[in-house]
């Protein structure tokens, strides 16, 4: 129960009799009887403990103390002994009420937590302010058992014994105290009792404590409190034999659930002397021969009387006190009534004066305001403008096409009667499924004709238009909707709330025109009266009249119409609008999602229309790209003779030069229109793709020789016409140390191609795979932040599959890096790039898995993109930066010359513990920053006078160790 303590040694510790000063509290009776719960041992007879009906207070008193204290400021100065302070306990690091019992150093003070009673020895750091609110008193109290004493000469392993036993019978659980005695330090002398064990009892028993003499209890006392002076002690001629001048025991405190701590003494330990007064017999001490006992109880009574008046006096004292206090309150009260009376005297005076043009001002100012309101014609409070809504909504509703229904079965019939061609592998089958799909296709084609002709796509617009302006006016004056019930109930509600609204509005204006005109005739008719040379006479009587009846009743009908039209409607008022409101937005949702399926559907029909009436009484075929495959396997076989040829003569002692240079040109002339019809190919290929996704997927079923639907499964990156042969490839042997890797050139452009080591497993997973990177680089080509795959073709020769792709040399990042390192500006600008690349690759659900400085392009030194990977391999992982890690597990970056955000989202990216996706890292603040100016790498002295050597030699290291790498496939 208690947070720990600091432990305490017996070398202080001696028995603290009951003979001590005491000051038993005014509150606290004779045999009260107390729930407790032991929070804190100190030695085998004195303990600390909690009310038990305290436990909610220790709960709030936590709570508070984990809100405030975090933000609290650390002690400093001298300290205030008497102040309560809160402290961080050494075990559980919560924060616990203390007081500061003693400064040991600047630093250092020993506390006590004063709702436990345990005491630590904290930091300055560790002890803070608390507010005021939580200055009360201390929850714990300090006890000490009834009757019981701490031997003389205890050792230290019997002393550590005892306040474990007694410990193990108090230590969170509860006790009934009857208290006996409480000293002037707080401590009460208890009788403690568990169930039906008396704890002092079984202390005694095992010889850790004993027992001392105690007062005779002929009479249980009234008054508790205690003084020696009472008791005549110090009238008495003989000495008193106390129950033995023990030294006063130091005080012991254990951690939460064990006792055998360190022990140190209790610096404010003392000894005090008293008895208590009504507990004092004869037998207790011996008196001298010339004392009597009648002589002591005499002296006992006289002093009793005499403090009995003293009372008294002080009453009566504090009683004429309070009687002077309260005359000079009253007569100062009795003096500012009769100043404010004065003032009011004088002000109403002054009022009286001005009445009539103040009372004018005031009515004119309201009719100012008043005319206001009519000119801004408010009538959102009679909700004019939901009528107005909901007779826009009523009166030109959209209703369905009559032939719509009939459009979508017949829609649904011909895409079903496209899956059955889709999946069917028998071509006779095929070619009924095919007859079929033909007439439900005319069947669609005139259903189409009739929907487009019924549909008036501007009206549709135009209408669809006037709904958006009308939700966009309601939204911006009652905001968000919510689901509503009983649709038609709450327009009913609305007009008959509006209709009653609508009336007491005309009746309250009614009102305010007719006073008005009263006012006018009343000032028309005393211009006369006023006016001397008008020969009509007037009473005066007649004229004044009643004018205050009529200033007042305008008064009041302008206020009234100007709470109507100002005052913010009831609850009721609210909630008829709100769900008027509501229902009128959703029958505006309604018929815009009405009119969204018309339109798609229109625009659906429009295309079908456009697009089969080609093909309504034909079918395509794929004539065109078997000639141009027949026509490639000429060139093919052109340039193969042609490249023999060429060797041939290389390899004669007596080669013409002339007659090689003429070879070689027509070489490159057929490997151009080889690559010519290469993309012709791809075209014709893409068309068809094209016509079996929306219209023909019976063509790879019909053609399979055209190869189509491994066209379609390779996302278009697979080519069956282009072979390593016809390629003049030269070997990257310093890039091969994993597959083979060679450097070609396709019109005018470098590029590498990739061998994977390929059997009937892989070669699919390969295609798969760079199909699916093909296909998230194409949906942003350049602004992917991807290396495009041009080309992947399969060896006919060996189990090879070789990956196309543009070669840029000593481009990767690690090549760059160490010939001439980017700027900060310039990484940053290839750090957006590469996440940008990494975002496409997310989004198509792939894992790059082998991001390093080798696969990282830098291109013109403003822009990174991410290499491909190894599309034979599930996941890669590579690492070859090493960072130095704090005891958080977050990497040190300090060291780097970088912005601060550059440093923040490098650390990010490292830190284990919390991963980046690439959407946050383009979201980083240092890709918004306007401008860097910092170098990323420490600056290098005097060695940039050699830079042109040093990167020289950086290359050339580059390369070695790029032969060496696991990942150099990727350059």
């Amino acid at each position: 129960m208690d947070p720990g303590s600091a432990d305490q040694g017996p070398a202080q510790l001696r028995a603290q009799s009951f003979s001590g000063a005491v000051d038993m509290d005014e509150d606290v009776t004779y045999n009260k009887v107390e729930d407790v719960v032991g929070s804190h041992v100190e030695d085998a007879v004195t303990f600390w403990a909690q009310s038990i009906n305290r436990n909610r207070d220790i709960v709030k008193i936590g709570c508070a103390l984990a809100e405030v204290c975090p933000q609290s400021n650390s002690v400093f100065g001298n300290l205030d002994l008497n102040k309560i302070y809160a402290g961080l306990f050494s075990e559980d690091k919560c924060w616990y009420r203390c007081k500061v019992q003693k400064v040991v150093s600047d630093e250092k003070c020993l506390v006590r937590y004063i709702d436990y009673g345990n005491t630590e020895i904290l930091n300055r750091s560790e002890i803070v302010e608390i507010p005021s609110n939580l200055q009360f008193p201390d929850v714990a109290k300090k006890y000490r058992l009834w009757g019981l004493q701490i031997p003389s000469g205890q050792e230290v392993t019997q002393f550590d014994q005892g306040r474990s036993f007694l410990g193990s019978l108090i230590f969170e659980k509860e006790i009934k105290m009857r208290h006996k005695v409480t000293y002037q330090d707080g401590t009460i002398v208890a009788q403690a009792e568990y169930g039906h064990v008396d704890i002092g009892e079984e202390v005694a028993k095992k010889g850790y404590a004993e027992k001392c003499k105690l007062p005779s209890n002929n009479n249980a006392p009234e008054e508790k409190k205690m003084d020696p002076e009472q008791l005549g002690i110090g009238n008495l001629k003989s000495p008193i034999p106390l129950w033995g001048h023990r030294p006063n025991p130091s005080a012991f405190t254990r951690p939460k659930g064990r006792f055998n701590g360190r022990m140190v003494p209790d610096l404010k330990a003392k000894t005090l002397v008293a008895f208590p007064k009504d507990r004092l017999a004869v037998g207790d001490f011996n008196l001298g021969s010339h004392v009597s006992l009648e002589k002591i109880k005499q002296d006992q009574k006289l002093i009793e009387e005499n403090e009995k008046l003293k009372s008294e006096k002080e009453a009566l004292l504090e009683s004429y006190r309070e009687l002077e206090l309260k005359v000079e309150q009253t007569s100062v009260e009795l003096q500012r009534a009769k100043t404010t009376s004065v003032e009011l005297t004088k002000h109403l005076e002054n009022t009286l004066h001005m009445h009539v043009g103040t009372r004018m001002k005031s009515l004119a100012a309201k009719v100012e305001i008043l005319k206001e309101v009519r000119r801004a014609n408010i009538n959102v409070r009679c909700g004019d403008d939901l009528s107005d809504a909901v007779k826009v909504v009523a009166e030109g509703h959209l209703v369905t096409p009559s032939s719509l229904d009939k459009l979508e079965k017949i829609w649904e019939e011909y895409n079903l009667a496209q899956e059955k061609i889709q999946i069917c592998q028998n071509v006779n089958e095929g070619d009924i499924l095919i007859a079929k799909r033909n007439e439900v296709r005319q069947k669609l084609y005139t259903a189409v004709e009739v929907f487009i002709v019924e549909v008036d796509e501007l009206s549709l617009n135009k209408r669809l238009k006037t709904l958006q302006e009308l939700s966009a006016s309601l939204e911006a004056v009652y905001g968000q909707t919510r689901e509503v019930t009983n649709a038609e109930e709450v327009l009913q509600k609305f007009y008959e709330w509006k209709h009653g609204k609508r009336q007491e509005f005309n009746r309250v204006r009614t009102e305010t025109d007719a006073s008005l005109r009263l006012l006018t005739e009343w000032f028309n008719s005393t211009i006369k009266f006023f006016d001397l040379n008008d020969e009509e006479s007037l009473n005066s009587e007649e004229v004044i009249g009643n004018v205050d009846e009529i200033l007042e009743k305008i008064e009041s009908d302008v206020c009234k119409e100007l709470e109507i039209s100002l005052v913010e409607q009831g609850d009721v008022d609210k909630e008829i609008i709100l769900n008027t409101y509501n229902r009128v937005l959703q029958k505006i949702r309604s018929e815009e999602r009405l009119i969204a399926i018309v339109q798609a559907k229109y625009k659906a029909s429009i295309e079908f229309k456009k697009q089969i009436v080609e093909w309504l009484d034909k079918s395509p075929n794929v004539d065109h790209l078997l000639s141009i495959k027949k026509t490639l396997k000429g060139l093919k076989a052109q340039l193969r003779w042609k490249l023999v040829e060429k060797n041939n003569l290389e390899e004669t002692d007596d080669c013409d030069e002339s007659e090689i240079e003429k070879i070689k040109e027509e070489i490159i002339q057929l490997r151009h229109c080889v690559f010519e019809k290469i993309y012709h190919e791809q075209e014709e290929y893409e068309k068809l793709t094209s016509l079996v996704q929306k219209w023909f997927p019976e063509l790879p079923l019909l053609h399979p020789e055209a190869g189509i639907l491994k066209y379609m499964n390779s996302g278009g990156i697979l080519t069956v016409s282009l072979e390593r042969d016809l390629l003049d490839a030269e070997p990257m042997k310093e890039l091969s140390s994993k597959r083979p890797l060679v450097c070609s050139e396709v019109d005018g452009q470098k590029v590498l191609l990739k061998g994977y080591s390929v059997d009937m497993d892989t070669e699919a997973t390969v295609i798969q795979r760079a199909a699916r990177y093909h296909k998230a680089w194409r949906e942003s080509k350049e602004e992917s932040g991807l290396l495009p795959l041009m080309f992947l073709f399969l060896c006919k020769s060996d189990p090879l599959a070789y990956l196309m792709v543009p070669y840029y040399p000593r481009a990767s990042l690690a090549a760059v890096q160490a010939s001439t390192p980017l700027s900060a500006e310039e990484a940053l600008k290839v750090m957006k790039g590469v996440a940008h690349g990494l975002r496409t690759l997310h989004k198509a659900d792939i894992i790059h898995g082998s991001l390093h400085h080798n696969n990282i392009f830098v291109l013109n030194r403003e822009r990174g993109i991410v290499g491909d990977f190894d599309f034979t391999k599930s996941v890669l992982c590579v690492q070859n930066q090493e960072f130095e890690i704090n005891e958080d597990g977050i990497p040190e970056v300090d060291g780097l010359h970088l912005d601060d955000d550059v440093k923040t989202l490098l650390s990010s990216l490292i830190y284990c513990r919390n991963s980046m996706t690439a959407e946050e890292v383009l979201n980083a603040e240092c890709f918004f920053l306007p401008k860097i100016t910092l170098i990323a790498y420490p600056e290098k002295g005097p060695e940039c006078e050699k830079k042109e050597e040093l990167e020289e030699e950086n290359l050339d290291m580059y390369d070695e160790k790029a032969k060496n790498s696991e990942d150099s496939f990727d350059q």
